[in-house]
């Protein structure tokens, strides 16, 4: 019995050796996947639909071994689409009628279009694998946290939809859960929470002073480690 137990753990020992060798403590990679996202408003002038869109982009991973602590950071270029549905009143708003192509009835002006936004991301993330017996050589489950910048290219949204004109900058929290598959495959979902106000102006006339949008969003990414 004695004899088996140090078979076991002889193998045991071995097989973390060898989850350890091939792990590199630093990898880079290519990484895709959909994200799903919506505008949170925090008054009852603008509303906001789930839409979807696409990220892809390179990464590099640093673990420490052993312990399976360490960060990622990725730069991706994202595509996140929205359809938004702007409502005001206009009685006191005498150039409401050359507003978009929303359509006026009893004193509202409704716009509601489908706009894509093309950003340069960077999510910045810290990162906790698990190490598990027999299977971590294969299989790693992990947690992640961090802060995530988005940087618009191109025009403001004002150039797509008259009613409104984004930010240059959005900046997310990202909580998230993922596996990583025989050393190399990383396979990933995540939550946004928007922090600053992404939105700067609803319309040239409504002042937004007191008007905040946030742009939340699931984000599912697989990637490839080299």
């Amino acid at each position: 019995m004695n004899t088996l137990k140090k078979i076991f753990a002889a193998l045991f020992v071995l097989l973390m050796a060898a989850g350890v060798a091939e792990a590199k403590p630093i990898a880079f990679g290519i990484k895709a996947g959909l994200n799903v996202n919506s505008l949170k408003f925090n008054k009852d002038i603008a509303s906001s639909d789930n839409s979807c869109g696409w990220t892809a982009g390179v990464m590099a991973d640093f673990t420490v071994p052993i312990i399976g602590l360490g960060c990622d950071v990725s730069l991706m270029y994202a595509r996140m689409n929205n359809s938004s549905d702007v409502t005001y009143n206009t009685i006191n708003n005498p150039n409401s009628g050359v507003l978009g192509d929303g359509t006026m009835t009893d004193g509202t002006l409704n716009n509601n279009s489908l706009y894509g936004q093309n950003f340069l991301e960077i999510p910045i993330n810290l990162k906790y694998k698990f190490t598990l017996p027999v299977v971590s050589n294969f299989l790693k489950p992990y947690l992640f946290t961090g802060p995530n910048f988005a940087f618009r290219l191109g025009k403001s949204l004002k150039d797509n939809v008259q009613n409104l004109k984004s930010r240059t900058c959005q900046v997310a929290w990202n909580v998230g859960l993922g596996v990583e598959l025989v050393n190399h495959v990383q396979i990933g979902a995540s939550y946004g929470f928007g922090i600053n106000n992404v939105v700067e102006r609803i319309t040239d006339e409504v002042n937004t002073a007191d008007f905040k949008a946030k742009n939340n969003y699931w984000t599912v990414t697989a990637a490839y480690l080299f």
